[in-house]
């Protein structure tokens, strides 16, 4: 499946017109592994906007860098997943971009998103330092299986069902439950989940919470991070009379570990 260009004559924009196509892409077997934290490096404004929208619903962390300065500073002050790197950016090109990243010792996963088909541009992007390479306009499809093949080479370990107890969480199928109950949650507390299970036994401060499930723009000074907590308390633990998710006076939160027995 290729969505088109909304203008024919504009190949500069690239924008794809059905949006709820994208996200049946997504929540199909071709969504991530996991939940990411993705950069999305972009000029265009309306395909920057898309395709942050459409991994958010999936529950990812996106932010967006306009030009190759902002992408620069950010993808070497933050940790991600994985980044979408445009060519054509203001300010020093893609290209150079990435070559700056990897200088830096930015290791992430770069896919370079592009209008140019020419064989010596693509050698170029990955010569550069560039993971994979990806020609405008592009199969939704195919871009969410090239996310998930770089996915697949980070060397951490990613159990295809995370427990901690009868607590069960499946990121590829999006499901979780408690014994037999399914679970009906949004994505950002799936993802606040899915985080608390990766970490079971650990305190997780607002901060690294922030961080791992929201972007960068959001407004740390907010009290959003206690209410998707309680959220996430009135879905998995209140229901059934538990108390697994603690929280750490001072300091954050904690899913309680649970000894094997």
């Amino acid at each position: 499946m290729v969505l088109r260009p909304a203008c024919e004559n504009d190949e500069s924009t690239h924008i794809w017109e059905n949006r709820a196509q994208i996200r049946s892409v997504l929540t199909s077997d071709c969504a991530y592994p996991s939940r990411v934290r993705v950069l999305v490096v972009e000029d265009e404004v309306r395909v920057a906007r898309l395709l942050k929208r459409a991994l958010e619903e999936e529950g990812h962390a996106v932010d967006v860098a306009a030009d190759a300065t902002d992408g620069l500073w950010m993808a070497t002050e933050n940790l991600y997943g994985a980044v979408l790197l445009d060519v054509m950016l203001p300010g020093f090109d893609g290209f150079e971009l990435c070559r700056r990243l990897r200088q830096a010792g930015v290791w992430a996963p770069v896919l370079m998103l592009t209008a140019r088909d020419e064989v010596g541009d693509r050698v170029r992007g990955l010569d550069a330092g560039a993971d994979d390479y990806l020609v405008k306009p592009f199969s939704l499809l195919e871009l969410a299986a090239r996310l998930r093949a770089l996915a697949r080479r980070d060397n951490r370990s990613r159990p295809t069902v995370l427990s901690e107890g009868d607590l069960k969480l499946d990121p590829a199928a999006k499901r979780a439950w408690r014994g037999d109950a399914q679970l009906k949650l949004s994505p950002k507390e799936f993802a606040l989940l899915e985080l608390f299970l990766r970490h079971s036994g650990d305190v997780l401060t607002r901060s690294q919470i922030i961080e791992s499930v929201w972007d960068f723009a959001f407004d740390g000074t907010s009290n959003v991070v206690d209410q998707y907590v309680k959220y996430v308390r009135d879905i998995v633990d209140t229901p059934f009379g538990r108390h697994d998710i603690e929280t750490v006076r001072g300091m954050g939160y904690r899913l309680r570990h649970q000894p094997s027995e």
